[in-house]
């Protein structure tokens, strides 16, 4: 009974940590995120600005939000965004889709990518948080 016990104290010890650092790491993502409200909104009642807004963004092909008027580099690229492409995306945009508008330099850290990549993720298309 003791190792039945000790097992399960274990496993909600471990869910409990992993729920902490992945929220954690969308707090670290919003607050990355503040490199980016100058022109990019996110979350309910998000409109373009100087970039589109980023609802939905995991799944959507690259130059696809309503009412943007995007780079031929952009709509031609042919990226479906998820992980793997925001964070080579957001490293060095210039690079990744050579013509973008996007004037931004990047982030080179890899944790502030991945937090960053937590938050925006978490939003479907209507700017609500995913469940």
């Amino acid at each position: 009974m003791k190792k039945l016990t000790f097992g399960a104290l274990m496993i909600l010890t471990v869910t409990a940590t992993a729920s902490a650092a992945m929220a954690q790491d969308v707090a670290a993502g919003k607050t990355s995120f503040n490199k980016c409200l100058a022109c990019h909104a996110i979350g309910e009642g998000a409109k373009n600005k100087v970039g589109p807004e980023l609802n939905g963004l995991d799944g959507r092909k690259s130059g696809t939000a309503p009412d943007y008027n995007y780079s031929d580099a952009n709509k031609n690229s042919g990226i479906t965004w998820n992980e793997a492409q925001f964070k080579e995306y957001i490293k060095d945009p210039k690079a990744k889709i050579p013509g973008t508008k996007m004037a931004f330099a990047g982030i080179k850290n890899e944790t502030e990518i991945n937090n960053l990549w937590s938050y925006v993720s978490q939003f479907d298309k209507d700017g609500k948080i995913k469940q």
